[in-house]
C-alpha cells in the first residue's frame, strides 16, 4: 500500500497557521527560520502575529506557503516518517513537493518563488484580472463557457481541475464575468468569483514563465528521490532541464490536479498525506475518489495520526 505527500498551494494561508506545530517540533520551527534568512526578515513572527493583508500578498504568501509545507514535512522526517512512493503539489504546492523530495534547495526555492509572486502580480495590473470558481459541471462544458467568452474578446480559461465538477477559471475582468454566466445558463449550481488577486496559469502570465526559465536556468535542480507528478500534464520528470521547464510552464498552464492524484493511484499509491496548513487537498481527495484515504499533518495531533497511519500502510 503506497503513499503519497502532497503539498498545498496559496490560499491555504492564515495568521497563526501551524503554531502548535512550531511549538512542538524544532525541526518545523527550524524550516522557518531558514526561510526568514532567505527572504532578509522574520518570516516566522509575520506568519504567527500577521498582518493578514501583509501575508496575503504574493509575494509573501508564496514563501510562507513554501516554507509551511517544508515544516510540516521536517516534523515527519524528524519522527521516522516513511519515504512517499510519490509527491505532488498544488500550484505553488509543487515546488515544496521538489524541495521535500531533494530536486530543489530550499532557500534557494524560497527566494525563486518570492520572485514567481512578485512577477505574477506586475504582470496583470490590479482589478484588471479576475478569477472565478464554477460549480457542478464537468470539465468540456467549462472550457466551452471560456471558450465562447473569450470569442468576444479578452482571455478567459480554465486554470485548475481541482475535482469532478470543480474547476477554476482566470482571465481578464471583463472575460471572466462573461464566462460566469455562460457557465449558469449552462447550469453550473454556482459560478462565482474568488477573492484571488493575479489570474494565475492563464495565458496572461506567458511573460512570468519567461521570466521564471531565466531564473529556473541559474537554479541547481537534482533529480528527485522519489516521483514528482507535475500540475501541466500530471506526469514525473527525472531530469533537471524538464524540472526547469514543467516549472516555467506550470504558471501559464493548467493545474491539472485532478489528473495527478489519479496518476499518483495508477502508480499505486492509496493514500495521501498533506503537509501544511487548510486541509484543502484532502478534500479535494475525496472528491475525485471517496475510496482515497487522505490524511492531514498540520499540527501535533494529524502527525501522530499520520505516522501510525503510515506504518500500517
Amino acid at each position: 500500500m503506497a503513499i503519497a505527500a502532497v503539498f498545498p498551494g496559496q490560499g491555504s494561508q492564515s495568521v497563526g497557521m501551524l503554531a502548535e506545530l512550531l511549538a512542538a517540533e524544532p525541526a518545523a520551527a527550524a524550516a522557518f527560520e531558514e526561510a526568514g534568512e532567505a527572504l532578509g526578515y522574520d518570516l516566522a513572527a509575520l506568519v504567527q502575529d500577521g498582518p493578514a493583508e501583509r501575508l496575503n500578498l504574493t509575494e509573501v504568501t508564496q514563501p510562507a506557503m513554501l516554507a509551511a509545507g517544508v515544516a510540516a514535512w521536517r516534523a515527519w522526517e524528524a519522527h521516522g516518517g516513511p519515504r512517499p512512493a510519490a509527491l505532488a503539489g498544488h500550484s505553488l504546492g509543487e515546488y515544496t513537493a521538489l524541495v521535500c523530495a531533494g530536486s530543489l534547495e530550499f532557500a534557494a526555492a524560497v527566494r525563486v518563488v518570492r520572485l514567481r509572486g512578485q512577477w505574477m502580480q506586475q504582470a496583470v495590473p490590479a482589478g484588471a484580472g479576475a478569477v472565478a470558481a464554477v460549480l457542478g459541471l464537468d470539465d468540456a462544458a467549462v472550457e466551452a463557457a471560456c471558450a465562447a467568452a473569450a470569442a468576444e474578446g479578452g482571455v478567459v480559461e480554465a486554470v485548475n481541475f481541482n475535482a469532478p465538477g470543480q474547476v477554476v477559471i482566470a482571465g481578464d475582468r471583463a472575460a471572466v464575468e462573461r464566462a460566469i454566466e455562460l457557465a449558469r445558463a449552462a447550469g453550473a449550481r454556482r459560478a462565482m468569483p474568488l477573492p484571488v488577486s493575479a489570474p494565475v496559469h492563464c495565458a496572461l502570465m506567458n511573460p512570468v514563465g519567461a521570466q521564471l526559465a531565466a531564473a529556473l536556468a541559474e537554479l541547481k535542480i537534482t533529480a528527485p528521490v522519489a516521483p514528482v507528478y507535475h500540475n501541466i500534464d500530471a506526469a514525473p520528470r527525472g531530469t533537471p532541464d524538464e524540472i526547469r521547464a514543467a516549472l516555467a510552464r506550470q504558471v501559464h498552464s493548467p493545474v491539472r490536479w485532478v489528473g495527478c492524484v489519479q496518476a499518483m493511484q495508477q502508480a499505486g499509491v492509496s493514500r495521501l498525506f498533506e503537509f501544511g496548513p487548510g486541509r484543502v487537498l484532502c478534500g479535494l481527495a475525496k472528491r475525485i475518489d471517496r475510496g482515497l484515504a487522505a490524511l492531514p499533518v498540520d499540527d501535533p495531533q494529524t502527525l501522530e495520526a499520520a505516522l501510525a497511519a503510515a506504518k500500517e500502510a
